[in-house]
């Protein structure tokens, strides 16, 4: 079991099917989101309680609320203390990552799909989606700024044939928009604190994350029998298993244990997780994560 990192730039091959991805998936569960907010607010903004000139609501007034949101005129009639809430109108700003590192270069199956080229094609295609539905879209650890026009499409796939770009295992932490959204894919094979120290860093800043966890399916299983020597594709470092079925119950018993600690890291700071197995479809994940995100943009 052993990878070797090509460090080679994403093929226009990966472009073009992530836009193909992005534009033919069935759009019968995306259509239902975006026809659920597009009767409540219309087809361009996304609402929510912030500053601007349309009124969106009145509500109770509560903790948090100063004097001068009150509606003294509703609040005359009815009794009760209102606010007068005004609908703030942007588009978000989604950032997007994957894992350059050399372990997402690994692929088990002749002539399948290794890790990097997955989460360059899920990246590419939600891109796609954002874009079409209206949504700023940029690429974590470049100068690239958000936007929504289609010519994004072209600068992601330009900013990402650069072969140096998250050659690293986690993002580096950068400062992001107040509510802003992030989305990371990658393998997730860093130790657990260095991982939580990125999400809770994101997540003081008030970023909204999702991880996609993306694995080979040989690495969920341990599937190999006999003498195996397993390699690290960025130490090199080499471990000889002369009997590795004697290992199998408890490798999977520890990525369980690993994939439900980085769901819980994810949940306590009201980011999600999902698990991507490379030998299956990237529909159900990128729809999942689609739906997931046009949560927020209704909120």
């Amino acid at each position: 079991m052993s990878a070797t990192w090509k460090n080679k730039p994403m093929s226009a091959e990966t472009y073009h099917r992530a836009e193909a991805l992005g534009l033919n998936i069935p759009p019968l569960l995306v259509a239902a989101e975006r026809v659920a907010s597009t009767v409540s607010q219309g087809v361009h903004g996304r609402r929510r309680v912030g500053q601007g000139e349309t009124f969106w609501q009145f509500r109770r007034y509560g903790t948090g609320d100063t004097i001068q949101c009150i509606d003294w005129r509703r609040s005359a009639r009815e009794g009760p203390l209102y606010v007068r809430d005004k609908e703030w109108e942007a588009a978000q700003s989604i950032w997007l990552w994957r894992d350059g590192s050399p372990s997402m270069d690994f692929c088990t199956e002749s002539g399948g799909e290794t890790k990097y080229k997955r989460a360059e094609l899920l990246l590419l295609a939600l891109a796609s989606l954002l874009v079409r539905g209206g949504e700023r879209v940029a690429l974590l650890e470049t100068e690239m700024l958000p936007a929504s026009d289609r010519t994004v499409m072209h600068q992601l796939w330009t900013m990402m044939q650069n072969a140096t770009l998250a050659s690293e295992g986690l993002p580096r932490v950068e400062l992001l928009p107040r509510y802003a959204r992030l989305v990371i894919i990658g393998d997730f094979f860093s130790p657990l604190e260095e991982i939580k120290a990125v999400v809770d860093a994101y997540a003081a800043q008030g970023v909204r994350g999702h991880i996609i966890q993306v694995l080979d399916p040989a690495e969920e299983t341990l599937p190999y029998e006999g003498r195996v020597v397993f390699e690290d594709p960025e130490s090199k470092a080499g471990l000889l298993v002369s009997q590795v079925s004697s290992l199998r119950s408890d490798y999977q018993r520890e990525m369980t244990r690993h994939c439900e600690s980085l769901e819980i890291l994810a949940a306590r700071v009201g980011w999600t997780f999902s698990v991507h197995n490379t030998n299956r479809s990237p529909v159900v994940p990128l729809m999942a994560l689609y739906l997931q995100l046009s949560k927020y943009f209704v909120e």
